[in-house]
Order: C-alpha cells, then sequence, then structure tokens
C-alpha cells in the first residue's frame, strides 16, 4: 500500500481494463478486498453503482486506492 493523502490506500493497476466499468469495479473491490479492506470495498461497490456516470466512478476510485 501507498500513503495517501491522510491514509494509506492500496495501489491499483486499471490498465488492461478497457474502459469496462464493470472490470474496473471488480478490480477496485478485488483490490480493497485482498488488502483486508473489506469494508471499503463493500462501501466502493455501492457508490459505484449508484452512480451516473462512468466519468464517477473513476473519481470515486481515487477515494480508495492510487491508481496507476
Amino acid at each position: 500500500m501507498k500513503r495517501g493523502r491522510n491514509t494509506m490506500k492500496p495501489f491499483v493497476q486499471l490498465t488492461g481494463t478497457d474502459g469496462n466499468v464493470f472490470a474496473i469495479i471488480g478490480r477496485v473491490s478485488g483490490t480493497l478486498k485482498s488488502n483486508n479492506l473489506k469494508d471499503q470495498a463493500d462501501e466502493f461497490i455501492e457508490k459505484a453503482f449508484a452512480s451516473g456516470r462512468y466519468e464517477e466512478v473513476i473519481q470515486l476510485v481515487s477515494n480508495y486506492c492510487e491508481v496507476g
């Protein structure tokens, strides 16, 4: 994990998701879960599916992970 603004955030690589929002949600939630952040993963999934736009999901990712 890397240090984010005020917290530790796991690193997630989004290359290869080809703009597929479902692949992004899966990769981010899997990264969170593999870093023992299941509650954050569940929260991310809920917010991601409630968002109305792809761009909102991308912005949401950076709240939970360092993106590469």
